[in-house]
């Protein structure tokens, strides 16, 4: 069962993330969006993050991980724009959605549709947060 099988799911705009801090992430696309997958699954397995979580790549940067489920993370190649896939999960989503992106377009978008929206800063800041005890 895929995360667009369960009752509610977190919708990451990687592209839209990633780019959000400037930190050279144009050198590497699929590095980046690696990183942040690898960031995103250490979280939901400490708890920091609910699951499911469904993470979409577009272009270059599907190279950073294959389709499918694991520790938690969805990772959904996009065929064409993101953009487009993102609304798609949100249409299917049975129990609503929160996408995570600063696209003005795509919250429009999505909020048509019925999902929540937050910025990657408020991803950002979950992923940044040190683990309890440390």
């Amino acid at each position: 069962m895929g995360a667009r099988d369960c009752l509610s799911m977190l919708v990451v705009d990687a592209a839209n993330v990633v780019g959000s801090r400037p930190d050279g992430w144009w050198r590497d696309r699929p590095g980046a969006a690696r990183r942040l997958i690898e960031r995103l699954r250490q979280s939901a397995a400490a708890g920091a993050l609910d699951v499911p979580l469904v993470v979409v790549l577009e272009g270059q940067a599907r190279r950073a991980a294959p389709e499918g489920t694991g520790d938690g993370v969805e990772v959904v190649h996009a065929a064409g724009s993101g953009d487009d896939a993102i609304v798609a999960l949100v249409r299917v989503a049975a129990g609503g959605a929160t996408v995570v992106s600063a696209d003005r377009e795509l919250r429009a978008r999505v909020r048509r549709v019925g999902a929540h929206v937050v910025g990657p800063r408020w991803l950002l800041d979950r992923l940044d947060r040190p683990e309890p005890g440390v």
